[in-house]
Order: C-alpha cells, then sequence, then structure tokens
C-alpha cells in the first residue's frame, strides 16, 4: 500500500518548486538583461536580447505572484478543510460515546431495575436520533455546496411558506406559550423550493426561540423590497449576539459563547444551512443584533410577480 504524503506537505513542495522554478531563473537572468541594454554600444542584437530577457523575468515574476497567489488558497482550502473534518468527528464521537456507554451498560447487566433500563433505552435513543438529526444536516449542507442546483424554482406564496413553517415550529417547540407574532405583506409570492424556503423560517424560529430567555417574543415579517425582491425578516427579544461574534453565526459547527455555556442543545450546523439555502436561491442573508438586545435576521429572495 502507498502512503501519499499530507496535502500540506505537497503544497510545501509546490512552494518550493516555484521558487526554483520561476523567482531564482528571474534573479539570475534580470541583471543579463539590464546590461545587454545599458552596454557602451549596442547593436540592435544587444537591443533585441536585451528586451527578450528582461521579458521573459517579468513573465517569470508575473508567474511567481499568480502561482503563489493560488498557493496561498489552497493553502487556506487545506485549512479550512482540517477544521471541517476535526469539528465533524467531534460532533460524531460526542453521541457514539453516549451511545457506546449505555450500550456496555446494558451488556454488562449493569442496570438490573427496569426502570432503569428503560431510561437507558430512552437516552439511547435519543442519542440515535441525535446522530441522525447530525448525519443528515451534513448530507443536506453537502448536497447544498456540491449542487449548482439542488432545488427547483416554482412560485410560491409567502403566507403559505409561513403557514407550514409554523406548523413544523409548533411540532418541535417544546413549550407552545411563546408569543409568536406574524405580519405578512398581500399578495407576495417568492421563486424558489417550497420545502428548503420552509426550512429557513423553520431554522430560524427554533434559533429564535432557543436563545430568547423565558418571556420569549418572536416577530416574524414578510414585505416587498423593491420590484425584485422580498424580504423576510425572524426577529426576537433575547439578549443578541455580540459584535465580535456575528460574522461567526454562519460557519459551521460555531456556537456562541452563550449558547456553550447556557448548556443549549445544538450542532452550529442551522444557520449554516439557511445560508446555502439562501444562497442556492439567489438571495442573501443579514444579521442584524444591537447592543440593547434583540437578533433580527433579513433574508431576501427574488420575487415572483405572480402565483
Amino acid at each position: 500500500m502507498r502512503i501519499r504524503a499530507p496535502a500540506n506537505v505537497h503544497l510545501l513542495r509546490a512552494q518550493v518548486i516555484l521558487i526554483l522554478g520561476a523567482l531564482i531563473p528571474t534573479i539570475l537572468t534580470t541583471p543579463v538583461g539590464i546590461v545587454l541594454l545599458v552596454s557602451a554600444e549596442p547593436g540592435w542584437v544587444e537591443i533585441v536580447a536585451g528586451v527578450l530577457v528582461l521579458a521573459f523575468a517579468a513573465s517569470s515574476v508575473t508567474g511567481f505572484i499568480i502561482g503563489g497567489i493560488f498557493l496561498r488558497r489552497g493553502s487556506a482550502l487545506v485549512s479550512v478543510q482540517h477544521d471541517f473534518l476535526s469539528s465533524v468527528s467531534h460532533e460524531l464521537r460526542t453521541p457514539m460515546t453516549s451511545m457506546r456507554m449505555f450500550v456496555e451498560a446494558l451488556l454488562d447487566d449493569r442496570l438490573t431495575d427496569s426502570e432503569e433500563r428503560a431510561n437507558c433505552l430512552r437516552a439511547l435513543g435519543q442519542e440515535i436520533d441525535r446522530l441522525d438529526g447530525l448525519v443528515g444536516k451534513l448530507i443536506e449542507l453537502s448536497r447544498i455546496e456540491t449542487d449548482r442546483d439542488p432545488y427547483e424554482r416554482v412560485a410560491l406564496p409567502v403566507a403559505d411558506i409561513f403557514g407550514d413553517a409554523l406548523t413544523a415550529f409548533k411540532a418541535i417547540q417544546v413549550i407552545d406559550d411563546t408569543v409568536i407574532t406574524v405580519d405578512l405583506g398581500e399578495e407576495l409570492s417568492v421563486i424558489g423550493d417550497r420545502s428548503a424556503l420552509v426550512q429557513v423560517v423553520v431554522n430560524l424560529l427554533s434559533n429564535a426561540w432557543k436563545y430568547s430567555g423565558s418571556q420569549k417574543k418572536i416577530h416574524c415579517s414578510a414585505k416587498a423590497a423593491g420590484d425584485k425582491e422580498i424580504e423576510i425578516v425572524v426577529s426576537d427579544n433575547g439578549p443578541g449576539i455580540p459584535s465580535d461574534e456575528q460574522n461567526k453565526v454562519f460557519d459551521k459547527f460555531w456556537r456562541g459563547r452563550d449558547a456553550v455555556e447556557s448548556g443549549t442543545v445544538g450542532s452550529g450546523l442551522g444557520l449554516a444551512i439557511v445560508r446555502g439555502i439562501v444562497k442556492a436561491h439567489r438571495g442573501r442573508i443579514e444579521l442584524h443584533s444591537p447592543s440593547g438586545g434583540g437578533t433580527a435576521f433579513h433574508v431576501y429572495f427574488p420575487r415572483s410577480k405572480s402565483v
């Protein structure tokens, strides 16, 4: 079996080859071209040769710069992939470790009480559901990022999207005393995939619900943003997101300090999926979270004139 070197080793080799193949010949040939041009009595042969040598040197420098840019991008991509794999491994290992402990406890007959065994089986089922949900999110995110056009595009009433989203949200809501107000413009429609757009609203509602504290108030609205876009807003009355964390909220597996410290269950993939769906629908998403508290996500989708 042949063992391949890591990607970062290949990038380092490429950098060395680029320096040896482009930069060093340039350094050596540039003085030659200058000497040919400024010699005491240059003839046309010396002038042409000097110009060609300097042109070669200039093209080598250009190639070195362009090659360096691509190598830096490749290095950044390798770093991102490494961080992503590390995060995936960590997120998968956590439920698998719990499942192994539960299975070992059952196999070793350490749980003799029937109620304890039932609780263990319920906890095992919850961990399986958690693992299944995480894998499903990873598959969904991979499909969004690798498929150029993963969704169908039809005209959809915004009211129907919110109706489906609120119904789905009630099914996952732990308690039902959350105040949710909805303000929808009349006869608004968007172009996109129904289930995907519903998922965007559900994820934003779920995110607002998890981080709004005890007295939860969530407001949803939709209105026309010019002639070509629809603006959908989901806002809450939570503590808000610190300014130094706002540029990270859409990163995969990233969770804020408040979420980690409070022990709120989450994979850190919800907003990454939301951004992926929005971008796949040629839309955009913006975060507004002032220092006084509260968070609002503004989503813009292409508008359809008729349904």
